[in-house]
């Protein structure tokens, strides 16, 4: 008679979360066809060896298990990394980091204005524009593909790096530190299937470097002059002023 307890309860109830989470991962990074794969290629390996007990298929498959691990980093190296940065930027461990006399820093109404009020008018004249700000997940790679600026937050100097004329209008413009760092950046695309086809290349960039980072990205479309925010590899479309501003104000630190 098996013994089973509140240990084996929590025990399998944690793998199924786990599982869980990690099915949602790779949902969102478009790799669920090769996790549903796995799964499949395990539940035969299970049937052949422990079910059928097919020694010679089984001894075959055993070997490709025991190398599964490094293939399994190699495919899945950018849903591993997004996982431990989710896990890293998580907001039990902001508190954590507090506790440890870690302070986060404050972001301030004056510190928010400069880009709202840019997006607002950048909207009005129907200039598209992509803003990153970056979070606890750094962005250098991405700072080096642009151009340096590192220049204080100033609307005029946002809206002048999006002109239609200007050469980094085509690129990113990415904040850190509560300063423009670069302009001209190029981030990785989002390739997932479910984006609305009336989203451009800039809702797809922001939306791409949302799923690598902890960023917040700010988009203003060139076809509508509407403004949205991808997030955690989420889009917020259609977003006032009031709105951005409070996305902002309680999302940026």
């Amino acid at each position: 008679m098996l013994d089973f307890g509140i240990k084996d309860a929590i025990d399998i109830l944690c793998v199924a979360l786990g599982l869980y989470y990690v099915f949602r991962l790779m949902k969102e990074s478009s790799a669920v066809n090769i996790f549903s794969g796995i799964l499949i290629f395990l539940v035969v390996w299970l049937l052949v060896s422990q079910v059928f007990e097919m020694r010679l298929l089984g001894t075959l498959l055993d070997k490709l298990v025991s190398m599964g691990g490094l293939a399994l980093i190699i495919l899945f190296q950018e849903e591993i990394r997004r996982f431990f940065s989710s896990i890293g930027t998580h907001h039990k461990v902001d508190v954590l980091f507090r506790l440890l006399g870690k302070k986060k820093s404050d972001v301030h109404r004056e510190d928010v204005m400069p880009i709202v009020m840019a997006c607002m008018s950048m909207a009005k004249q129907k200039v598209g524009a992509l803003i990153v700000i970056e979070r606890k997940v750094g962005l250098n790679e991405y700072i080096r593909s642009g151009d340096i600026i590192n220049a204080d937050i100033n609307q005029r100097l946002i809206e002048n790096i999006f002109f239609k004329n200007s050469p980094l209008h085509d690129g990113a413009v990415i904040i850190s530190h509560k300063r423009i760092k670069a302009a001209g950046c190029i981030l990785p695309v989002a390739h997932n299937s479910d984006i609305p086809k009336a989203l451009g290349l800039r809702h797809r960039a922001a939306l791409g470097i949302s799923q690598k980072s902890d960023c917040l990205a700010i988009i203003v479309s060139e076809e509508t002059g509407g403004i949205s925010m991808a997030q955690n590899g989420q889009f917020y479309l259609r977003l006032s002023a009031e709105e951005l501003e409070t996305r902002l104000t309680a999302e940026w630190n």
